[in-house]
């Protein structure tokens, strides 16, 4: 005979069903950050995103900091598994780089109409201390970390050259993803992902090793 816990069984479908429910407010908050940015998002317009009560959102998240914070590392979770997770499949080298760059950038072109939150939250809190700012910052840096890599990862391969300077060529990456956030949102142009895969590929080209 099995004698199964229901108060076990319970536990474990309500976690679970807690769980759901914390996905789908972050869900709501991510969609929220990338209209209206960071700011926009509050316990009161989730609530009635969710039809939920005010206190039903708070039980998930502590504060509405916890709740900015959690949202921005939804956000490098799904940010990361979009455009390094499909990348692993690649030799590593440059043919990962330019893979890694090319999911990138494809990423930025499909919310071109809504925001990148590395870019809108960086404007938003590059001169606000304080935790969610502090959670941005390591983002940033832990991305950047995963670019520093694949260059390496590039010139190990003997592929790129050993004297590559790593911190500009990301600099100049990076500039590209805000020229581009810049064309798009601001101005409304639409040829960018067209222009920005010729540049980076350009940029990679000079310091590719001659064979």
């Amino acid at each position: 005979m099995v004698i199964t816990n229901n108060n076990t069984s319970n536990e474990r479908s309500a976690v679970r069903k807690g769980e759901q429910t914390r996905l789908a407010i972050l869900d709501v908050a991510l969609e929220v950050a990338a209209r209206d940015g960071l700011e926009g998002v509050t316990i009161g317009i989730l609530a009635d995103r969710l039809g939920m009560s005010k206190s039903g959102v708070f039980s998930h998240f502590g504060s509405r900091e916890e709740l900015l914070i959690a949202t921005l590392k939804e956000y490098e979770h799904r940010f990361l598994n979009d455009v390094l997770k499909p990348a692993v499949k690649e030799a590593r080298g440059l043919a990962r780089l330019k893979t890694i760059l090319g999911n990138w950038f494809t990423r930025l072109g499909h919310e071109n109409e809504q925001g990148c939150l590395y870019i809108s939250g960086g404007v938003e809190y590059d001169d606000r201390p304080g935790a969610v700012r502090d959670e941005l910052v390591g983002m940033i840096a832990r991305w950047e970390k995963e670019l520093e890599r694949a260059i390496r990862q590039a010139m190990e391969t003997g592929e790129l050259r050993d004297d590559v300077p790593i911190d500009l060529v990301i600099f100049e990456l990076y500039g590209l993803a805000l020229g581009f956030h810049h064309s798009a949102r601001l101005m409304g142009r639409n040829n960018g992902s067209s222009l920005i895969r010729q540049i980076f590929e350009r940029i990679l080209k000079q310091y590719q090793r001659v064979t």
